[in-house]
């Protein structure tokens, strides 16, 4: 079931990603719209581990810089290419339990720096110049870690073997360096766009699952799954360059 769900991401993702160039080939009005801008948000992180350990969403903040190309007018829908080049705080934030599921005042979360480039195919419905748009954007996301950072608590509950006592004996993450720095996924969203005389006021709520796994996977591996998931709320502020 899992390489499935894998397999019918990856699908949906190059087919969102390809459906822009498949409008571009029928009738519609051309545009050749240039917007640039910054923009800053939060991000809600975890990692998706198999075996499982419970997580928290770790909070975080994200920023960067966009580029949107709008391409073309079909019938009401704007298409626009949108690129972005983000400064992004993924990890994850555990719920700490023993080897009898009972919660434990130590904390542990992992801080993992990532420079994130989306590619997405955006898509509008509203008012062009100034006025209210909605909108869905989606396409492939690549990333790479810049470093990483661990925090521990104070205290730090350890079992008769001297090790952390955590529940299904799951502490080999603890203090264990991520194996691929490279990350790569889909993202997905939708938002609001207001257009002003002083420029475009963006906000939207956005998806990132990871196909790619952060430790090793193989079958001598701690881990079966390490994938990066994230939330990411942002506001963008957009001034043209092109119309």
């Amino acid at each position: 079931i899992e390489i499935m769900y894998r397999i019918y991401k990856k699908i949906l993702g190059c087919c969102l990603f390809l459906f822009p160039l498949a409008l571009h080939a029928q009738m519609g009005e051309p545009r050749s719209n240039i917007d640039i801008g910054a923009n800053v948000g939060l991000t809600m992180s975890s990692v998706g581990f198999d075996p499982t350990i419970k997580q928290k969403q770790l909070l975080a903040p994200t920023a960067g810089v966009v580029l949107r190309v709008t391409s073309e007018k079909y019938f009401k829908t704007y298409c626009a290419l949108q690129a972005e080049l983000n400064f992004v705080q993924a990890g994850w934030q555990e719920e700490i339990f023993n080897a009898q599921n009972q919660p434990l005042p130590d904390t542990y979360n992992r801080k993992l720096n990532y420079l994130q480039l989306p590619i997405m195919a955006r898509l509008a419905w509203g008012k062009e110049d100034r006025g209210w748009m909605g909108y869905f954007l989606a396409g492939p996301q690549l990333s790479f870690c810049l470093s990483e950072k661990e925090s521990y608590s104070t205290t730090w509950t350890l079992n008769g073997e001297g090790h952390p006592d955590r529940l299904n004996d799951m502490y080999d993450q603890y203090g264990m360096k991520i194996d691929h720095r490279f990350d790569y996924g889909i993202t997905a969203g939708a938002g609001v766009e207001l257009g002003t005389g002083a420029g475009r006021f963006l906000l939207d709520a956005r998806y990132y699952y990871g196909l790619s796994d952060i430790f090793k996977n193989g079958k001598r591996d701690i881990f079966g799954r390490s994938n990066n998931q994230i939330i990411t709320v942002k506001l963008t502020y957009l001034i043209p360059v092109r119309k």
